[in-house]
């Protein structure tokens, strides 16, 4: 056979299967649109867990319409954008059954068969209840009907072709491919709590190492990760927690509110605590410390009174730190948090605190009516070397270096 038969026949074949991925998607965008009916309580089932997957946080824009899409989802890859799945046949999943709705979840692939990004946590939901699926189903498909196109993706060439997605599905999803526990137990709220960290809160979509093709890293199951956003998702394993003084009470009061002695819910954090875990029960958070912290807890570890030894660091944090936060880093009940035994202060990678200290922070408005004031960056007043100083002081190490801090500074176009 000639090279022209080889490339005609090449060429007929991509053009039966684009001829075909087309009807596909036509055949599948004209099927009927779905009625369905939910009682109260199947309502409320679905809303709670609709709750507990953190729904809202990627699929309701802030000041748009409920679950209509428009979040914008930073990657390495490019900004991908949360959908509209509100019952709307032309825009949503007005036209998805309860099984297409399923296989979305769990399989990734949408009802005419395109690919789904992993932006959308597919790998985690692969284990979700059918019965918790169709729970959700119903509850959205009783949500109004938004008539909001979905925005534009920008993921870069080669990753916005998305049939390349399958190869990546098939070497990162499988169904074998479930990460191995991050703690140890075996009790039943340990059970129910690794279903709601692992599966229905995919809380290792962000705090989960990742490889270098995007996929989770199944031996370090939240083990950290600082190449998603500008803040680091920070190690949650037992170990991680109690090397930065948390126990189970400060763990419940985080989740339940967004506030404890050693933390305030920040950046996206902030917005699974409003959106997801502080409208979970108290059986439900308790599951998940439970799961976090193991059935048998590591000791948390008391945090030093030390700081550094740098007069010129400590001056900086006495002109520009200490009217919020106390000379003695105690922290101002409503204003701002206390900065000895923080739990940036004591992470052992200082990429959050070098952040904060860059940019700021915004004003936090928490669950409960709580407020904490918001917080100036200080790119513009310390060069590299003095953030650095500074941090280091208040941790009382020298892990903070000032090239860390020129390539943070760069990252955000504050240099």
């Amino acid at each position: 056979m000639g090279w022209r038969r080889v490339v005609a026949w090449a060429l007929l074949l991509a053009v039966v299967w684009l001829l075909g991925s087309a009807l596909l998607q036509w055949w599948s965008s004209r099927g009927p649109v779905q009625r369905v009916t939910a009682t109260p309580e199947q309502f409320a089932r679905g809303r709670y867990l609709t709750d507990a997957a953190d729904c809202a946080a990627c699929h309701t824009a802030p000041g748009g319409a409920p679950f209509a899409g428009g979040v914008p989802l930073p990657s390495p890859f490019g900004t991908i954008h949360g959908t509209n799945i509100t019952p709307d046949p032309e825009h949503g999943i007005g036209r998805y059954t309860a099984d297409d709705f399923h296989h979305a979840l769990t399989r990734g692939e949408a009802r005419d068969g395109h690919q789904l990004y992993p932006a959308m946590p597919y790998v985690s939901y692969r284990g979700i209840a059918r019965a918790d699926s169709d729970a959700i189903y119903a509850y959205l498909m009783q949500q109004p009907a938004v008539s909001q196109p979905n925005r534009k993706n920008g993921v870069r060439f080669p990753f916005n072709i998305r049939s390349g997605i399958a190869l990546w599905n098939l070497a990162f999803a499988g169904a074998g491919d479930a990460p191995a526990p991050a703690s140890q137990g075996d009790s039943p709220a340990w059970q129910r709590g690794r279903y709601l960290v692992d599966t229905l809160g995919h809380c290792g979509e962000c705090h989960s190492p990742r490889g270098w093709a995007g996929q989770l890293d199944r031996k370090r199951p939240l083990g950290g990760n600082n190449e998603l956003g500008r803040f680091a998702a920070p190690d949650i394993t037992p170990q991680g927690l109690a090397a930065r003084g948390w126990d189970a009470a400060q763990l419940r009061a985080y989740l339940g509110t967004g506030l404890n002695a050693h933390a305030v819910a920040s950046d996206e954090m902030l917005t699974v605590v409003r959106l997801s875990t502080s409208r979970l029960s108290a059986a439900d958070l308790d599951a998940m410390n439970t799961y976090l912290l193991g059935d048998r807890p590591p000791a948390p570890r008391a945090a030093g009174p030390r700081t550094g030894n740098d007069p010129g660091a400590r001056r900086h944090y006495l002109d520009l730190c200490a009217g919020c936060h106390g000379r003695e880093r105690e922290g101002v009940p409503h204003v701002a948090p206390a900065l000895a035994g923080n739990s940036s202060v004591r992470d052992a990678d200082p990429h959050n605190l070098i952040v904060a200290l860059l940019d700021g922070l915004p004003e936090h408005d928490l669950p409960g009516l709580e407020r904490m004031q918001p917080m100036p960056g200080f790119a513009q007043d310390l060069d590299d070397r003095e953030v650095a100083a500074l941090a280091n002081w208040l941790r009382g190490d020298s892990a903070a270096t000032p090239q860390a801090v020129a390539e943070l500074r760069k990252r955000s176009g504050t240099h």
